[in-house]
């Protein structure tokens, strides 16, 4: 507005003034962005309201002093190239004599490569008792397929192990690799591969229920356009992936397919409250970060004397993987007992502060659940463990925009559970992928999952 414009309402009096002020602020009003709540997932925060990530001060690199690395020399030597001496210094164009030295300089270096074809000859015996031609196995390739083991392996586990998008991966194929292959028939030849490792994916499953701590998260995940979740279910040697249109207790209730003895590390999720398992530790991790959001919010003395009594005691409790794991038994009881006092007593806190009733709410409703680390040595206070294996799905994710099919959704959580458990178990994906689907085409069954765990008890 100009101050013509302005002089001009004034002339028409009092009424006009005040309609006019009353407009702006209106307008004013309807520009502003609503600050989101504490709760907000992260995910459904716009992100020009996220604030900005704090930058590293820290130097990268390893610290002064630190051992040197560099590569390792190859154990063996494919090529060997003679150079032939200079006749004058490439410097000063002095003429050289004959050379006095030698140096060995190695180079490692990927080549272009070209496909492979194979045709095998294949002799076909008549069987009288069967009443049909009978022939040895091709174990190179499924039955039917023109496509061998090894790239379907690979590409299988750029996609699902690493993330990469069918058109990333065609790209290499096509162009690098000189190997003709379309979307359609990658897509097949993954969703044929999952069915075979189908019993693996079962197993992964049952190995999961039988460990003594089992970390979970979910995420969400589309599914032709539509919101489903993606569940991780995971341990020190195996991860677990399933999809499903449920966010709740249904889509639990497909993987607890019976009783977990084990301690179930979580977040708030209210879904895993009514878990029937045989402990539960809840993410010390996203209570403190909750504290800190709210603290953005909320400057009232009332709630900034409640979140320094919270802090200071999740505090005492983290620091319990410290000194007082070496007192006696009967100090360490004594510890314990004093920190589910102070949780006790911050639950029963009374306060006209929402923020306050809100907490002392939650603190009541997880008190068994939030302290089970102290009388576990192998339980961790936080679900770092599942938000980790979580990542790589939420990467794949942003590059792949999920999944198309139910199939497709399918054949997603099979192949990400096998490849990322045998990389946690520290398996040859490609190796471990290709041995198996020869064995399979000889004999019709999947052999052992590679390092099969023991119960962790």
């Amino acid at each position: 507005m100009t101050q013509e414009e302005a002089e001009r309402i004034y002339a028409l009096g009092r009424e006009a003034v005040i309609f006019t002020l009353l407009r702006l602020a209106a307008m004013a009003g309807a520009g502003a962005v609503k600050a989101p709540a504490p709760l907000t997932p992260s995910g459904m925060v716009p992100p020009q309201q996220k604030p900005k990530a704090k930058s590293k001060p820290k130097k990268p690199g390893a610290k002064k002093g630190h051992p040197g690395s560099s590569r390792p020399v190859p154990e063996q030597i494919t090529h060997e190239q003679e150079h032939p001496a200079l006749d004058r210094c490439p410097d000063c164009g002095a003429k050289l004599g004959r050379p006095r030295t030698r140096r060995f300089r190695l180079i490692e270096d990927i080549v272009e490569h070209s496909p492979e074809v194979t045709r095998h000859c294949i002799p076909r015996s008549w069987c009288s008792r069967c009443k049909k031609y009978v022939e040895p196995p091709v174990v190179d390739a499924m039955a039917g397929a023109r496509i061998g083991h090894r790239t379907v392996a690979l590409s299988s586990w750029l996609h699902y192990g690493l993330g990469n998008t069918t058109s990333q991966i065609l790209s290499v194929l096509n162009h690098h690799l000189h190997f003709q292959m379309t979307a359609g028939g990658l897509v097949a030849a993954w969703q044929r591969m999952a069915e075979v490792f189908q019993p693996w994916y079962e197993q992964i499953a049952e190995q999961a229920l039988e460990q003594a701590v089992l970390s979970a998260d979910e995420t969400g995940w589309r599914l032709s356009g539509e919101t489903v979740w993606l569940w991780c279910f995971t341990a020190p040697r195996l991860s677990y992936y399933m999809i499903d249109r449920s966010r709740g207790r249904a889509a639990l209730d497909k993987f607890f397919t019976r009783a977990f003895d084990g301690i179930l590390v979580t977040d708030f999720w209210a879904a895993y409250d009514r878990l029937q398992t045989g402990g539960r530790q809840t993410c010390l991790a996203h209570l403190l970060r909750e504290l800190k959001r709210v603290d953005k919010l909320d400057s009232s003395e009332e709630w900034a004397s409640y979140r320094r009594k919270v802090r200071r005691l999740l505090r005492d409790a983290l620091r319990w993987t410290g000194q007082s794991r070496r007192l006696p038994q009967s100090l360490q009881k004594v510890k314990r007992t004093r920190l589910h006092r102070r949780l006790k007593r911050l639950g029963q806190v009374q306060s006209d502060n929402k923020n306050v009733r809100r907490i002392a709410k939650r603190l009541v409703r997880h008190q068994q659940t939030l302290l089970t680390f102290l009388d576990h040595d192998q339980v961790p206070s936080d679900n770092n463990r599942a938000e980790r294996e979580i990542r790589p799905a939420v990467i794949m994710r942003k590059n792949s925009l999920c999944n198309r099919s139910e199939n497709g959704a399918q054949t997603q959580a099979i192949l990400m559970s096998i490849h990322r458990t045998l990389k946690l178990r520290g398996c040859d994906p490609m190796e471990t992928i290709v041995s198996a689907l020869q064995h399979y085409v000889r004999t019709k069954h999947l052999p052992q999952l590679p390092n099969p765990m023991p119960a962790l008890r």
